[in-house]
């Protein structure tokens, strides 16, 4: 039996709840589900709260944040996250 995991954010701008599954919570999910996020509001910046999962803190996913906020100062990062 597969467990199922999803992951979810509130866009309060547009009153939406952004759900999607996914098979596990893992570094790759995690930044397809950022890519996600992107894509679905891509001029606002997101601030992103999570839990203290160890893959959200993973080198990929450091990687996928600075590649994401390349060169700007910390109060224009296209994402924030905060544990």
């Amino acid at each position: 039996m597969t467990e199922e995991g999803y992951y979810g954010a509130v866009d309060y701008l547009e009153r939406e709840l952004l759900l999607k599954a996914y098979d596990s919570g893992n570094s790759k999910n995690t930044i397809d589900y950022l890519q996600y996020l992107l894509a679905h509001s891509p001029n606002q910046r997101l601030l992103i709260f999570w839990d203290g999962a160890s893959y959200h803190r993973s080198n990929e996913v450091r990687g996928f944040l600075d590649e994401v906020n390349l060169g700007l100062p910390a109060e224009q990062w296209k994402i924030h996250c905060e544990r």
